[in-house]
């Protein structure tokens, strides 16, 4: 055993530092670039659909289907613009780390030819190879799928080849299968809750959207407050 730690520590303190090459010396030139964000949104998107995203990120709104699809149409063009041939949905299963599970965005064609293809449908819900979880006895097999669904309130990014869709993890009947689902629930329940309190000071307040920080909650009444506006912060 004190053999193994010390040729661990020994690899660890003869490790060599990757060389990173930066695409500009000037961070604020490439910070975000590989992340779908507002901006970028307002770029690709038809003032439609980001108006309708826009409304479900703040909200929580449904997005037509055909509002999908030209969602999923201009993703897929910034990120094969970015160099990505792949897309997967990303999500937190209960296991303490991610999942995924990638597809190409090519698809072939008559005539022995391919296209890029991504669609709506895509975007929204997928079935990943973890949905496969073991069966038998009273419960029918197609009940022990699970389902990955887009979540537009977290931005899609592009790691190395791959478009990652944030996504939730859910079964076939509903229960949550990861992390996130819970966190949205809480999110939810959590703004429900407080925008009546935070009424009772400003009226103008339509939405409370919690923070990390464990020991701002002491202030948060002190900066509502201070800078009363639509959107209170809950600390």
């Amino acid at each position: 055993m004190k053999n193994f730690r010390f040729t661990a520590l020994a690899q660890t303190f003869d490790r060599q530092v990757t060389p990173v090459e930066y695409p500009s010396n000037k961070i604020s030139d490439f910070y975000g670039s590989m992340v779908f964000n507002r901006n970028t949104m307002k770029e690709y998107l038809t003032k439609e659909a980001f108006q309708s995203v826009d409304a479900a990120i703040k909200d929580g709104a449904k997005i037509d289907r055909k509002v999908a699809d030209q969602v999923a149409s201009a993703i897929k063009a910034w990120a094969i613009s970015k160099g990505a041939t792949h897309y997967t949905h990303w999500f937190h299963p209960l296991t303490g780390s991610t999942a995924e599970k990638h597809d190409a965005f090519i698809n072939p064609v008559e005539g022995g030819g391919a296209i890029e293809e991504f669609q709506g449908n895509e975007l929204i819900q997928q079935e990943p190879d973890a949905s496969s979880f073991p069966s038998g006895g009273i419960r029918n097999t197609f009940e022990a799928r699970g389902y990955t669904a887009w979540d537009p309130t977290s931005p899609a990014f592009i790691m190395e080849n791959t478009l990652c869709i944030p996504t939730i993890f859910v079964s076939y009947t509903g229960e949550s299968l990861d992390y996130k689902t819970p966190l949205l629930k809480s999110i939810l329940a959590l703004d429900r809750a407080a925008v009546p309190f935070c009424r009772l000071f400003d009226k103008k307040v339509s939405k409370v959207t919690p923070t990390l920080g464990w020991e701002q909650e002491y202030f948060w009444l002190i900066r509502l407050f201070c800078s009363p506006s639509r959107s209170g912060s809950l600390w």
